[in-house]
């Protein structure tokens, strides 16, 4: 039995980019283009209407933003839509903004129509994504605001020692068989290990469970 395809919308208000895009993706035979965007507004409200799996978000669009509409669609009720930002600045000051807004990865618009499909595929698998030099970015973000500023830091506490570990090494930006192989476990073990550190710390995805790492000061930016 073949797999449904994986449903995007596409949220730009550029129309040259949505067509770009539309036409690039439509191509993969297991990805469709259900709808498009051109604000953050509209974002939200065809989110609702068309239940997309992704959604390519753009960070700056008039009216309603990115980071607004990715807040509102990743907070609804019940919701399982991952969000991929999109930008054209590989320094983007909101990108990291938009990833503790709830996106689960971030890519710039530059990219190839291969990994355009594979950044696809990746989110709407529930892995996180970030484009390569990202995680480092975001370290350099958390020192210039004076990390960690989070609040809750006790909810580490909660953790074993273990899963500690893992999640210091999911925020270094390690896919689970990077991870499994330095700690020389099977990859299943280090899935179930990732999966009870979300429930624990009450956090959708890998993308958040980096975030919540730098904020709580479990990653320091120094020696990076």
């Amino acid at each position: 039995m073949t797999a449904a395809p994986i449903r995007v919308m596409i949220a730009d208000d550029q129309m040259m980019v949505r067509q770009g895009f539309t036409v690039l993706l439509d191509a993969q035979p297991d990805i469709e283009v259900v709808g498009q965007a051109v604000d953050g507004a509209e974002a939200v409200a065809k989110v609702a209407e068309l239940a997309p799996d992704v959604v390519l978000m753009d960070i700056r669009m008039p009216g309603m933003g990115g980071i607004e509409a990715t807040s509102l669609i990743t907070a609804a009720p019940g919701s399982t839509v991952k969000v991929l930002v999109l930008t054209t600045f590989d320094l983007d000051e909101y990108v990291y903004e938009a990833l503790r807004a709830g996106a689960s990865g971030f890519l710039l618009k530059d990219a190839s129509a291969d990994q355009l499909a594979e950044a696809v595929r990746v989110i709407a698998a529930g892995e996180a994504l970030l484009a390569p030099n990202i995680t480092k970015r975001l370290i350099t973000e958390f020192s210039r605001l004076g990390a960690p500023r989070a609040p809750s830091k006790a909810r580490i506490d909660e953790l074993t020692e273990r899963e500690t570990e893992v999640l210091s090494l999911v925020a270094q930006g390690m896919s689970n068989a990077e991870i499994a192989g330095h700690l020389i476990l099977a990859e299943q073990t280090v899935k179930t290990h990732v999966g009870r550190i979300l429930v624990k710390l009450g956090l959708r995805d890998r993308t958040q469970a980096a975030v919540f790492a730098y904020e709580t000061g479990l990653i320091r930016p120094t020696g990076y």
